[in-house]
C-alpha cells in the first residue's frame, strides 16, 4: 500500500531526517564536522568528521554505541528548553561544540557529557554531574566547560579528570551560564559562558528571573502531575536580569560593568582576537545598540561601536564579527541592510546583508539577497572584493573556516538539495540520506502589484492551471517579521502542494515586515502587525486573480502557524467578505500575552502605545464572527501560551459565536510527534472541505 504523504511527512519530520547538517569547519579548513542520521526516517544523528584533504568522512560519535537506547533519552529541563527555543525535533547528538581546530569535540546524550577526540578516533565518558548541558571544550582542548542546574562547571578533558564547580548561587532564581528566555527565543543567543583564548578565563552569564512574572504550564490530560512553573517575561512586564563575570580557573572573578539600566538586554558576547571580551547590549526600547570591548582584569567597558534607529535596531546573526583587528558589523543604511566594516560599508545598495557565517583578517563570508526570494553566499576578501560563493539558483547557507567553506543549496523544483565543502582545490560532495518527498511542487512565482509583493501559486499536481473548473482558493501565509515563505526552495512548499492536490489553488504571499526588503519594507508594521500584513495578503490575492482566472473568489479560506494562525485568524474576523473559512493554529491573539522582545519591537511598551495593542487584538473582534474557524493550540507550548486560544475562545463563546477548538495535550509550539503531525493535516482538510462544501478529490 502506498505510503500517504501526510505519513511520510510526519515519519520524516518534514524530511529533514537523514539530511547533512550543523556544520563546522575548523580555524586551518582541513576538518568540517557536522551531523547526519542513518536514514531518512532514523531520528537519531550522529557525529561526521570530514577530512578536506582526502574527502574521507567518519563516524566520530555514535550514538547507538554510546547509549543502550538512544531513542530513549532522559533529557534534562535546561535541554529540553534549549530544543524547544531551536525547535530541534532530532534525537541522539543534536548539538555540539569544538575547539577551534575540531580536534575535541563535546556533546550530551541523556544528560551527560561526551568527548570524541577526534584524532585519536575515540569516544570518552566525561566524569560530570548528571542534567549536563551546553558543554564546550577549551581552546587548549584540555578542558571541557559544561552547565549543570543552576551552575557552571569544568571537567578535564580525560575519562579519569578532575570536575569542580566554576560558580553557583543558592536560591531558585538565580543561574549561571545558561541564555535567558528571551536571549534564546528572540536574539538569536543560545549560551551563557565563552571561553578565552588563553583557556584560563570565561565569560559567565548570570540570569536572576526573581523579578519576571512566573506563569504555569498544566497538564490537563494528567491531573495528577503539578503545572510546570516557567518565567515568562509578557509584553509591558519585567524582564529577566542578566549580569556577566570573568571567572578564572584560580577562582578569581571580575564583574562585568556596563549601564545595565539604559541597556537591559545582553544580545551577544565573545572573546576578540586581541583577547579582550566583546559584547553586544541592547536598549529596552530597541533603538539603540552598544557594542563595547570588557577589560578583563577590571570589568570596565570601553564603547567601539553605536547603533541607532527611530524604530528598531536589527540584531544580524553572526554579527559582530572581526576581520584581523577590523570590526564587522551589519547595518541598516539607506535602502539595504549593509555590510560594515569599521564603520564603512562594504556592500551595494542592492544587496540586503542576513548574517555574518564567518570572519577572519582575510576574509568574511555572509549570506545575502539581491531578489528577496533566494539567499546567496558572499565573500568579502582583505582587499574589498566581492564574489559570490554560490553558483546555483535558489536558497544558500553556509559555514566557512580557514580558506574552506561548506555551501548548502535548498532543494528547488529543478534540482534535488546538495551540500558541496569548497578548498582551494577541490569541491567535494557531502551525500544526504533524506527520503524523496512523495510529491513534487511545483510552484508559479509572481511578482505583483504597486508594492511588488511576492507571491506564489500551486495548482493540483496533474494541473498546470491554464483549464479547467475554477478552484477553491487556501491562503497558506506566515506573513509576519522574521520569515518568509516564498522562497525559490522545495521544502516552503511541500505541505501547501498537499493542500493543493486536494483541490486548492494554494496562494501564498509575502507581504510587508517580511525580511530582505530593506530597512523601510520591515518597520512598515511598526506600530501595527495586522492591517498591513492583511492588506497585503488581500491585495495580492486580487491581482493574481486577474492573471489566474480560475481562483474562485467565492471560495477563500486562510490556514497558518504561529504569525500565520494570528493572520487567518484576523482574516475572518475583519474580512468575512473575502475569507470564508480560516485554520489558525497556536495563534497570538492578545500581544499582551506575548514576549517583551518580540512584541516591544513592533507595538511598543504596553504603557506608552496602549492603542496599538488594542488596535492589534483578536480578543476585541470576537463578536464579528460569522465564518467558520478551528483554533488549535499546544497545550505545553511555552511560546504561544494556550491561553491565546482559551481566551478568544472564551470571548467567542460569550459573544455567542460557534467556532471550534482542537488542544493538544503534551504538545509544544512544534509538532514533531508523528501521530499528531499527521493528524493535523487531516483534520485541517476534513474542517477545509467541511467548511467550503467541497468534496475530496477522486
Amino acid at each position: 500500500m502506498t505510503e500517504s504523504f501526510p505519513r511520510q511527512h510526519a515519519r520524516t519530520r518534514g524530511f529533514t531526517l537523514g539530511a547533512p547538517r550543523s556544520f563546522s569547519v575548523s580555524e586551518d579548513g582541513r576538518r568540517v564536522a557536522f551531523l547526519r542520521s542513518s536514514s531518512g526516517d532514523d531520528p537519531v544523528n550522529r557525529l561526521w568528521m570530514l577530512d578536506t584533504a582526502t574527502g574521507e568522512e567518519i563516524v566520530a560519535a555514535d550514538p547507538d554505541e554510546l547509549l543502550a537506547d538512544p531513542g530513549e533519552e532522559n533529557l534534562p529541563p535546561a535541554e529540553r528548553a534549549r530544543r524547544e527555543r531551536a525547535r530541534e525535533s532530532g534525537g541522539g547528538i543534536v548539538a555540539y561544540a569544538g575547539d577551534p581546530g575540531l580536534t575535541k569535540i563535546a556533546f550530551t546524550l541523556d544528560g551527560r557529557v561526551f568527548l570524541a577526540d577526534v584524532a585519536g578516533g575515540t569516544v570518552e565518558l566525561l566524569p560530570t554531574e548528571s542534567g549536563a548541558f551546553d558543554p564546550r571544550p577549551s581552546p587548549d582542548g584540555q578542558r571541557v566547560a559544561y552547565v549543570s542546574g543552576s551552575g557552571l562547571r569544568v571537567v578535564d578533558a580525560a575519562a579519569d579528570g578532575h570536575d569542580r564547580l566554576v560558580i553557583d548561587e543558592p536560591g531558585d532564581t538565580v543561574s549561571w551560564g545558561s541564555a535567558e528566555f528571551i536571549a534564546a527565543e528572540e536574539m538569536g543567543r543560545s549560551r551563557g559562558f565563552w571561553w578565552s583564548p588563553d583557556s584560563q578565563r570565561l565569560l559567565v552569564a548570570r540570569v536572576d528571573t526573581a523579578g519576571v512574572p512566573t506563569w504555569y504550564i498544566p497538564s490537563p490530560a494528567d491531573p495528577s502531575s503539578a503545572p510546570v512553573p516557567m518565567a515568562y517575561p509578557a509584553a509591558g512586564t519585567v524582564n529577566a536580569d542578566v549580569s556577566l563575570a570573568v571567572l578564572g580557573l584560580d577562582g578569581s572573578r571580575v564583574d562585568v560593568a556596563w549601564d545595565r539600566d539604559a541597556y537591559e538586554y545582553l544580545a551577544r558576547a565573545a572573546w576578540a582576537p586581541r583577547s579582550n571580551p566583546v559584547i553586544t547590549v541592547q536598549s529596552r526600547d530597541q533603538r539603540t545598540v552598544v557594542i563595547l570591548e570588557v577589560d578583563p582584569d577590571t570589568g570596565a567597558t570601553r564603547e567601539i561601536a553605536r547603533q541607532t534607529d527611530e524604530h528598531w535596531v536589527e540584531l544580524v546573526p553572526g554579527t559582530p564579527a572581526w576581520m584581523g583587528e577590523r570590526l564587522v558589523t551589519a547595518e541598516d543604511r539607506g535602502s539595504a541592510r549593509r555590510l560594515v566594516i569599521d564603520g564603512v560599508e562594504v556592500t551595494p545598495g542592492n544587496l540586503q546583508v542576513r548574517s555574518v557565517v564567518a570572519a577572519d583578517e582575510h576574509r568574511v563570508v555572509f549570506t545575502a539577497s539581491d531578489d528577496p526570494t533566494e539567499v546567496h553566499v558572499w565573500q568579502l576578501d582583505s582587499d574589498g572584493n566581492l564574489e559570490r560563493l554560490s553558483a546555483d539558483p535558489g536558497v544558500h547557507s553556509a559555514a566557512a573556516g580557514g580558506d574552506t567553506a561548506v555551501i548548502v543549496r535548498a532543494a528547488t523544483a529543478e534540482r534535488d538539495a546538495a551540500v558541496g565543502v569548497v578548498t582551494p582545490t577541490e569541491g567535494i560532495p557531502i551525500s544526504s540520506s533524506a527520503s524523496t518527498p512523495s510529491l513534487s511542487p511545483s510552484p508559479h512565482f509572481s511578482v505583483v502589484g504597486s508594492r511588488e509583493l511576492r507571491t506564489a501559486v500551486l495548482y493540483p499536481s496533474d494541473d498546470d492551471g491554464t483549464g479547467g473548473h475554477p478552484l477553491p482558493v487556501l491562503l497558506d501565509p506566515y506573513g509576519g517579521p522574521h520569515a518568509q515563505r516564498v522562497l525559490k526552495a522545495r521544502s516552503p512548499f511541500h505541505v501547501s502542494q498537499w493542500f493543493a492536490d486536494q483541490g486548492f489553488a494554494v496562494v501564498i504571499t509575502d507581504g510587508r515586515g517580511t525580511p530582505a526588503r530593506g530597512p523601510a519594507w520591515e518597520r512598515a508594521v511598526a506600530g501595527d502587525l495586522a492591517h498591513p500584513v492583511l492588506e497585503d495578503q488581500i491585495d495580492a490575492l486580487d491581482t493574481l486573480a486577474q492573471h489566474h482566472p480560475r481562483l474562485d473568489l467565492g471560495r477563500v479560506a486562510v490556514r497558518g502557524w504561529s504569525f500565520g494562525g494570528y493572520l487567518a485568524a484576523l482574516a475572518v474576523l475583519v474580512r468575512p467578505d473575502r475569507f470564508h473559512a480560516a485554520i489558525a493554529g497556536a495563534p497570538v491573539t492578545d500581544w499582551h500575552l506575548y514576549d517583551t522582545h518580540y512584541t516591544e519591537r513592533y507595538l511598543g511598551h504596553p504603557d506608552h502605545n496602549s492603542e496599538a495593542y488594542t488596535r492589534t487584538s483578536l480578543l476585541e473582534l470576537a463578536g464579528d464572527l460569522t465564518r467558520p474557524l478551528l483554533l488549535i493550540c499546544g497545550l505545553a507550548d511555552d511560546n504561544v501560551f494556550a491561553a491565546h486560544t482559551l481566551q478568544l475562545s472564551q470571548a467567542l463563546f460569550e459573544a455567542g459565536r460557534p467556532h471550534q477548538v482542537l488542544p493538544l495535550p503534551g504538545v509544544t509550539h512544534m509538532t514533531p510527534q508523528e501521530q499528531v503531525a499527521e493528524n493535523l493535516l487531516l483534520l485541517q482538510r476534513a474542517f477545509l472541505f467541511d467548511s467550503l462544501g467541497l468534496h475530496p478529490p477522486q
